[in-house]
């Protein structure tokens, strides 16, 4: 029976009772496109379906035997390329001083830039917010996600060492 095609209610029954859970074992694999996959999977049955042979037990061994076969190449072709990951500024922690930045140090006018600069990043997010942005802590703790005790904390410890920071550099002069 080779070469001949069964009829197409055969297929879509099949597809039907056994792509929900190709999908689940995709996902489960922790494949990044289990739907997509699926389908390679059953584009690669249809031809053969009619050869198959033990039944519904003997069919849903092949139709795995496939997908397992997709999820093995699915990860050597992951590993042989690099890793994509989308660009998020957010995560970025590289820091390039803009020319605006580089003539404020030469004129010497940095001096609140480079201390807000020092803190860190919750700390000087709370003050921008609180001093420049003119937001509540209510506000500021809506917009970075946190409670308000926590935001009054950050701007205690930012505060202080912000504090801490010029009575270096006075003492230092």
């Amino acid at each position: 029976m080779a070469g001949v095609h069964p009829e197409p209610d055969l297929f879509a029954r099949v597809y039907r009772a056994l792509a929900p859970a190709v999908i689940g074992y995709f996902g489960a694999r922790g494949v990044d496109d289990p739907e997509a996959l699926m389908q390679d999977v059953f584009l690669s049955v249809l031809p053969r379906i009619g050869e198959i042979t033990g039944g519904v037990a003997g069919l849903r061994t092949f139709v795995f035997s496939v997908a397992h076969a997709r999820a093995v190449d699915y990860y050597r072709r992951t590993e042989r390329r690099p890793l994509n990951v989308d660009y998020d500024p957010l995560l970025d922690q590289r820091e390039v001083p803009s020319a605006e930045s580089e003539a404020l140090v030469r004129t010497g006018q940095t001096d609140a830039h480079l201390l807000i600069g020092a803190l860190r990043a919750e700390q000087r997010d709370v003050l921008m917010l609180r001093i420049v942005g003119e937001l509540s802590i209510d506000d500021v703790a809506t917009v970075l996600g946190k409670t308000p005790g926590a935001v009054k904390q950050l701007q205690r410890r930012g505060l202080k060492a912000l504090r801490e920071m010029v009575s270096e550099g006075v003492m230092a002069q």
